[in-house]
């Protein structure tokens, strides 16, 4: 909403800093499109740029005091079972990934073909004989099932495990005043760590997608 906001408002002139913010921030997504993908498709970047800022801001809900969203989500919503970071929910992470695995398999067909990507599962990479077809069907099998597989569990993986280090670090606050101020030292050196991690991961997740997109429209 904040892009299209600006977006809107956007002139040809000297831009503002929120402008200049936001070009930057679309230009620099566009550079990674073209470098990596390389046919026609206008709908790439978007969907790039969408992801991004989507799995950037769910990393970033690191950052809220679990305290207070644990008063919003018990107090006003009610909810006993909750997670406070939604990549750090595997459920979130491979909806993700099999949205990207879908969009994958359609451009695939849509490109090639349904018969020339059936083709390509039988034939590729080790050459259309028949006694090579079996071969040929479990090789691209499990490179088709280890995408979505490698996809979702690395942004899992990671943000799971940094959500339970600001758990354990503020466990430091129940043994006393000096538990306090070591564990929100700790908690202040994680945090400024962790934003390298949110932005990576939103990053690494980006350009996979973008690299399985750009799969979907090679011929083998």
């Amino acid at each position: 909403g904040f892009l299209w906001a600006v977006t809107r408002k956007a002139t040809a002139g000297v831009p503002s800093k929120t402008q200049a913010f936001v070009e930057m921030t679309i230009d620099f997504v566009n550079e990674q499109v073209k470098g990596i993908f390389h046919g026609e498709l206008k709908t790439v970047a978007p969907l790039a740029l969408a992801t991004f800022v989507w799995v950037l801001f769910m990393n970033a809900m690191d950052f809220l005091p679990i305290d207070v969203m644990g008063l919003f989500y018990e107090h006003v919503l009610h909810q006993h079972n909750w997670r406070g970071v939604p990549t750090a929910d595997v459920n979130t992470t491979f909806a993700l990934s099999l949205s990207v695995f879908a969009l994958m398999i359609y451009y695939s067909i849509k490109v090639k073909g349904l018969g020339g990507w059936i083709h390509e599962l039988f034939c590729s990479p080790f050459g259309g004989n028949p006694l090579l077809w079996p071969f040929n069907l479990l090789f691209n099998l499990v490179e088709y099932i280890s995408k979505p597989l490698s996809h979702s569990l690395r942004l899992y993986g990671n943000m799971y495990a940094g959500e339970i280090i600001f758990m354990l670090l503020g466990l430091w606050a129940a043994t006393g005043v000096a538990g306090v101020v070591l564990g929100g030292v700790l908690n202040l050196g994680w945090s400024i760590f962790h934003i390298l991690i949110v932005v990576l991961q939103a990053y690494i997740f980006m350009m996979l997608t973008i690299v399985y997109i750009a799969m979907a429209h090679e011929h083998h």
